[in-house]
């Protein structure tokens, strides 16, 4: 019942943290870069800083649907943040850049998870129905929910091991931003709470995985029992 309780309350922080994210970069948006970029002319620049002529930076739709794709090196920017002049989409622009130049450096964080995609892929489509199948046959055989939790232990590795990947991609757009004189100081305050309340959603979900890990598991211990 503890376990169950804490997985709860992670679905709870996680949907907390989301809504203040959501608030800061509402906030953060409103505020015009002095600098007068857009979205797209940091992603830009930042590329061409750091050497790389093969990443292309696009246009998507959404809200926070920003990403960076390594498989057609694409540099994915939502509408809110690929033409608006904030502190937030200067952030945003600079964080996605930050992966594109994980990949070209070859960041070791970043070729672990990507080597982790075609496995995971598998695993999401068919993890929740063999964990459903191994609850109802839990009294008559542990099989199906033993390799239910296998297949989730292994979500919840890539939710941790995309951590690194993501934090260093905001350190590095956080210094290429400052050197570059993209933000005042001022600004640079704004990004970095940005990124830090992004950076926040990715250890909740983390954590969140562990936990409902933690509860899969208890529940063969104590069939065991």
């Amino acid at each position: 019942m503890g376990i169950y309780i804490i997985v709860i309350a992670f679905m709870l922080l996680s949907m907390g943290v989301s809504a203040r994210l959501k608030s800061k970069f509402k906030k953060y948006s409103q505020t015009p870069l002095s600098s007068g970029l857009t979205g797209r002319e940091v992603a830009e620049m930042m590329l061409h800083d750091n050497g790389i002529t093969d990443v292309k930076v696009m246009s998507v739709a959404g809200r926070l649907t920003d990403h960076y794709n390594p498989a057609d090196k694409t540099v994915n920017l939502s509408e809110y943040v690929y033409e608006a002049r904030s502190a937030a989409a200067a952030a945003v622009a600079a964080h996605e850049c930050g992966h594109a130049v994980q990949h070209a450096k070859a960041y070791s964080f970043l070729k672990f998870r990507s080597a982790m995609v075609p496995a995971l892929s598998i695993a999401s489509r068919y993890m929740q129905w063999i964990i459903l199948i191994g609850i109802f046959m839990l009294q008559t055989t542990p099989v199906p929910l033993t390799i239910g939790v296998a297949l989730f232990g292994l979500t919840t590795l890539f939710s941790f091991i995309t951590l690194p990947v993501e934090f260093d991609a905001s350190k590095r757009a956080l210094a290429w931003i400052d050197e570059r004189g993209i933000v005042t100081s001022q600004e640079h305050g704004m990004a970095k709470d940005a990124l830090k309340w992004a950076a926040l959603t990715y250890v909740v979900a983390a954590l969140g995985s562990l936990a409902t890990l933690l509860y899969y598991v208890s529940l063969l211990m104590g069939r065991r029992d």
